[in-house]
């Protein structure tokens, strides 16, 4: 990883380079041969790619933000980690790249952002992307839908998925596909300006329909269950978490169970030039390692 001097400041921040979504953007724009600067807590974990230079700074820290941000012009940001204060985290984050002078953010927002979403961290993202827009950056939101990589965390170690989804479906989309459309928004944001992506895959599934997949990638018999709302948190509770975190998790399942999270768009081939990944696919590609149930 080189130093960037700071006559050429890269024109693209981007952030959660050591986390997997961040990480696959800050590789692509570095295929590209785009200088970038990655926004990290701990510089001694971002990647060492070439024409970067990682710099401290905490979404909570506005005045690390707003120097690590100083004379950039485009930021990726990534949602911050689950917490009771990420709402509050973001909107520091948002304040602190306008003070900064950045033009442009392109947010990782969520599928059906909305005040009244049934997935409650949905509602985080609609406050968010309402803070961007009053906050007056030009803006994208990449609103993906659930993460496919995230499906084989809901079996349990019993092979059952367990949850209150009836036959409500998603549109699980893969990491890869969004690092993809992610970048080329990053190549050419001015094209992308107050345009929010729904990024999902190429299929909307029922988690029944999800659980045959799962059998066939990982050679084990993956099932679904049905469980009321009252059993989901129920089976959660003795996890110990709090109680935000428990409606979150629920809320996985009521959010596919209301139809929030059906509907397939064109924005991945379209903002790519190729075709939304498989479950299968990214189930395959991921191998059929022990999977540690997560909701």
């Amino acid at each position: 990883m080189s130093e960037v001097s700071a006559v050429s400041v890269p024109p693209i921040a981007v952030t959660g380079s050591t986390g997997r979504l961040g990480g696959r953007v800050a590789r692509r724009l570095a295929d590209q041969g785009i200088p970038q600067k990655l926004l990290v807590r701990s510089p001694e974990r971002a990647p060492r790619l070439p024409d970067t230079a990682a710099v401290r700074a905490d979404y909570a820290d506005q005045d690390t933000v707003r120097e690590a941000l100083a004379g950039t012009r485009t930021v990726f940001m990534v949602s911050a980690s689950e917490s009771a204060d990420r709402l509050a985290r973001h909107q520091a984050f948002v304040d602190a790249a306008a003070e900064a002078g950045v033009r442009h953010l392109v947010y990782v927002s969520f599928y059906g952002a909305a005040p009244d979403a049934t997935f409650t961290l949905a509602r985080d993202h609609f406050h968010t992307e309402q803070h961007i827009r009053a906050s007056g950056l030009a803006y994208t939101f990449l609103r993906d839908n659930f993460y496919a990589e995230f499906v084989p965390d809901l079996v349990g170690e019993d092979g059952v998925i367990r949850g209150p989804a009836g036959q409500g479906r998603a549109a699980f989309v893969g990491q890869d596909d969004i690092a993809d459309a992610a970048a080329a928004v990053l190549s050419r944001p001015d094209v992308h300006a107050g345009v929010a992506h729904d990024l999902t895959g190429p299929e909307s599934l029922t988690l029944e329909e999800a659980a045959v997949i799962l059998s066939e990638q990982l050679g084990r018999t993956v099932a679904y269950r049905q469980e009321t709302v009252e059993e989901a948190y129920a089976s959660r509770t003795s996890s110990g978490a709090p109680p935000w975190q428990l409606d979150a998790w629920v809320s996985t399942y009521t959010a596919i169970a209301s139809g929030e999270l059906d509907g397939v768009s064109d924005a991945v081939p379209r903002l790519t030039g190729h075709p939304a990944t498989p479950l299968a696919d990214i189930v395959r590609a991921q191998g059929a390692g022990p999977h540690t149930p997560k909701r």
